[in-house]
């Protein structure tokens, strides 16, 4: 049974997917067809139900939840740190909400979780491909961006400031974890092999985690140039014990950030009760 199988070309993602990926884990009746793409892309995707399995921002997953089952496992939450806000010079929280901004997409957490951070305000807001937003902004094209991915770490090395760590905004709010990545399945596929590839992607994520020199070199590939040392504290932000299980810490995290969103509605947050409650990774 072939299983089309989606994720972003970042250094955690690769990392999660790695023993999949190289055929190291014994994947019984399964095969795996691997599609990466950008995580605005995917969001797009899963709202006409392309793949099997996708990696979704969590921002987006109440428009694709008539389609798709989160995953308890695959999430990437950031505790205590997350997409950052930076700019040319500094700006206050109140100067920045009268600001331009590139983002990397409308339907990304990031930008859901700029938008909390600055409610009431509506910042102005442009995407932007998430690997151009540094040097937009330097290029004095947007008064700031919302930085994703490794960009996270290398913004000072570009002479940008930080105006916002919106991971560390949300666990001084909230006391828990940014929810910003998931991994979803498909509602409609058969429930012996949902439970199949949700435990096969376990199986792959705990490989890597105790396998770490040889998915971090393969990681390595998808690092964008990053020096390893940053690309394994990429991975190490990203890929965690939330990574293998949301918990209920995990599930708490994605009730309230999305309860904070226009688009979640109360049925919809019903919704994903049930489908928590049956997931069995």
């Amino acid at each position: 049974m072939k299983i089309t199988l989606a994720h972003s070309p970042d250094a955690d993602d690769a990392f999660m997917f790695y023993a999949l990926a190289k055929g190291l884990i014994d994947t019984g009746r399964y095969s795996f067809e691997h599609t990466l793409s950008d995580i605005q892309t995917l969001n797009s995707h899963a709202t006409k139900g392309v793949f099997d399995v996708t990696a979704l921002s969590v921002a987006a997953y109440p428009r694709v939840a008539d389609r798709y089952q989160i995953l308890s496992c695959g999430a990437s939450m950031g505790d205590g740190y997350g997409p950052v806000v930076v700019s040319r010079a500094p700006l206050s929280r109140d100067e920045l909400a009268t600001a331009t901004i590139a983002i990397p997409g409308l339907e990304t957490s990031a930008y859901l979780a700029l938008r909390l951070y600055l409610h009431p305000d509506e910042p102005a807001v442009h995407a932007v491909n998430f690997d151009e937003i540094g040097a937009r902004v330097l290029a004095v094209d947007y008064d700031a961006g919302l930085l994703i991915h490794e960009g996270q770490l290398t913004y000072t090395n570009e002479g940008l400031n930080l105006v916002a760590d919106l991971g560390v905004w949300w666990k001084e709010e909230t006391g828990l974890p940014l929810p910003l990545g998931i991994n979803a399945i498909k509602r409609d596929m058969p429930e012996e092999a949902k439970n199949d590839v949700a435990r096969l992607l376990k199986e792959s994520i705990a490989y890597a985690l105790n396998n770490q020199r040889d998915a971090i070199k393969y990681a390595m590939s998808f690092a964008r140039d990053l020096p390893e040392a940053n690309a394994q504290k990429f991975v190490n932000m990203y890929v965690n014990d939330l990574t293998l299980n949301l918990g209920d810490t995990g599930l708490q995290a994605i009730k309230l950030f999305l309860g904070g969103s226009d688009a979640w509605t109360p049925a919809k947050s019903k919704t994903l009760d049930i489908l928590v409650a049956n997931n069995n990774c």
